[in-house]
């Protein structure tokens, strides 16, 4: 099995560098500002590439975080919504 590591049965961590970030907000949203802050910052010092989406521009986008942008994917997988942890990112990102 890919990505398994065979002594423990858990997925082998990952390369910083090899993960995707996704900033999920819209415009005017100082929240948005705030979270956009952290990933750059720290997707930028671990080699991680970071892309936005904006709800205003994707309906399904919207209907699913409406309610809690900005949210935080990492490799497609909710990471976070609302505020984002500095050391929580890092960590998952596996920094």
């Amino acid at each position: 099995m890919a990505g398994v590591s065979p002594l423990f049965g858990r997925s082998a961590a990952k390369n910083p560098a090899d993960r995707v970030v996704t900033l999920i907000g819209k415009p005017d949203c100082h929240l948005c500002d705030d979270a956009r802050a952290i990933v750059t910052k720290v997707a930028s010092e671990v080699g991680a590439t970071v892309e936005e989406r904006d709800i205003t521009r994707d309906e399904e986008l919207f209907r699913v975080y409406w309610e809690q942008i900005p949210v935080v994917l990492i490799d497609g997988e909710q990471h976070d919504f609302w505020r984002v942890d500095e050391r929580r990112l890092r960590k998952a990102l596996g920094a």
